[in-house]
């Protein structure tokens, strides 16, 4: 886990290869932005960052082997490590030479802290190269956070803040900004600044600062729509509208979500657990958590009947110059018996 990683680089502990793979870039900017501060008297000209889609990985064994200037160690970036996953020749404008890799990594530069950064999902397991990468290096693995480790994420970004959050207002928090960690730490960053470093992150002072992302309301609107709540989905409908959303674009966002309810739905009757839902769907699990935790989500049946409805309003909504707004006013106003 990264908080480990992160607790050793703060005792000053600091490995000479570290290898950052997964698709969360805020945990990739936190670590190298905890070995800028661990590392001493390191200042900008120290940090050297290489593309490996541009660069041979040669020349970032060869600058790191180059004694620095002034410093003990200097602290190398080399960034899209594409190497390390499977393969697309077509796609390749470097070659690299492995080989060479392997032989530096069994006996990396003893002045020079080397950070790999492969934002993948996945990496190609069977290649020699992976295979050492992950015995010889310090690998961090930046996966999407879900549930509670990401509920406990907040909690310990807001108290790095010099403020407080439960567990449940984090769960609103997430509900309203999303779950992409560098956004979560943007909007805390910003509600401990308006609560002067101390106090603590509530429902009301969320929902007074965090901006909603259409995405989001959409995802409240469809949610209040399904459980038969047409007070609440039209006063979201008229929100989103004052906003300057489109009634085609809702439209769109609204189908998206129905879909992902009906495939979770169907999934989850073949015996597919939350995990296996979200990967096989590639969502975030969260997401699939809330909807496997509402009871009110109408059968598959009935999906497809709001689907097939929605593709009606989609093409009247396309072929008049009339009032849009009221046409997918009145599909929300339709009971859904």
């Amino acid at each position: 886990m990264a908080t480990a990683v992160w607790k050793k680089i703060a005792a000053g502990e600091i490995d000479p290869v570290y290898l950052l793979t997964g698709l969360e870039q805020h945990i990739f900017d936190s670590t190298i932005k905890r070995l800028k501060k661990a590392l001493p008297d390191l200042d900008d000209a120290s940090v050297i960052r290489f593309d490996l889609e541009e660069t041979p990985v040669e020349v970032v064994i060869e600058e790191a082997d180059t004694l620095p200037f002034l410093e003990d160690r200097k602290l190398i970036i080399a960034g899209n490590a594409s190497f390390l996953k499977a393969s697309d020749k077509n796609k390749e404008k470097v070659t690299h030479d492995l080989a060479q890799l392997e032989i530096w990594l069994k006996n990396p530069s003893p002045t020079a802290v080397v950070v790999f950064v492969a934002p993948y999902e996945k990496l190609d397991a069977r290649k020699r190269i992976t295979k050492l990468m992950r015995e010889q290096a310090t690998v961090i693995e930046a996966e999407r956070l879900q549930g509670k480790d990401l509920f406990t994420w907040i909690q310990q970004e807001a108290g790095s803040k010099g403020a407080r959050i439960s567990a449940d207002d984090a769960e609103v928090l997430v509900k309203m900004a999303g779950d992409d960690l560098l956004g979560l730490s943007s909007e805390i960053m910003k509600m401990a600044t308006y609560l002067n470093g101390e106090g603590e992150i509530t429902k009301a002072v969320i929902e007074s600062l965090v901006p909603r992302t259409p995405e989001m309301d959409v995802f409240r609107l469809t949610d209040a729509y399904v459980t038969g709540k047409v007070a609440e989905t039209i006063a979201i409908y008229h929100d989103l509208l004052r906003n300057g959303e489109e009634p085609i674009m809702l439209t769109s966002l609204i189908a998206g979500h129905i879909r992902l309810m009906f495939h979770v739905a169907a999934l989850r009757k073949k015996g597919y657990q939350q995990q296996q839902i979200a990967k096989t769907l590639n969502v975030h699990p969260y997401r699939v958590k809330l909807m496997m935790e509402n009871r009110s989500v109408p059968s598959e049946k009935r999906l497809l009947v709001i689907l097939q409805n929605l593709a009606s309003i989609d093409y009247k909504l396309k072929s008049t110059s009339g009032k849009r707004e009221r046409l997918l006013e009145l599909f929300f106003m339709e009971s859904l018996r």
